[in-house]
């Protein structure tokens, strides 16, 4: 599937991504700036929170309890579409993907 990662700047990074890896490893793998993932998408950081464009955000869901208290500590401000990255996972009915990296 392909993702975009719109960046605080404007420019945008669009690369492959394969079936079943999460968005944090694809960003880490893309160098794809402000997100980092120290935790190494353990789910226990939010350095890899971004905004999923609204005509995305039904498909990838919204976050189960644990990664909503989770995104209550990300640096960047919190958005009806704020997931941590490495909660989405690359599949066939996200092909074309669109996540915002939040400014640092």
């Amino acid at each position: 599937m392909q993702v975009t990662w719109k960046l605080p700047d404007g420019a945008e990074i669009t690369a492959d991504v394969a079936d079943g890896i999460n968005m944090m490893e694809a960003a880490t793998a893309n160098n794809v700036p402000n997100v980092i993932g120290e935790c190494g998408g353990n789910l226990s950081c939010a350095t890899c929170h971004v905004y999923v464009a609204d005509d995305w955000a039904e498909k990838t869901g919204a976050a189960d309890e644990f990664e909503d208290a989770m995104l209550d500590v990300a640096e960047a401000p919190r958005r009806d579409t704020s997931r941590l990255s490495c909660q989405i996972t690359a599949s066939e009915g996200l092909n074309g993907l669109v996540l915002i990296v939040p400014g640092a």
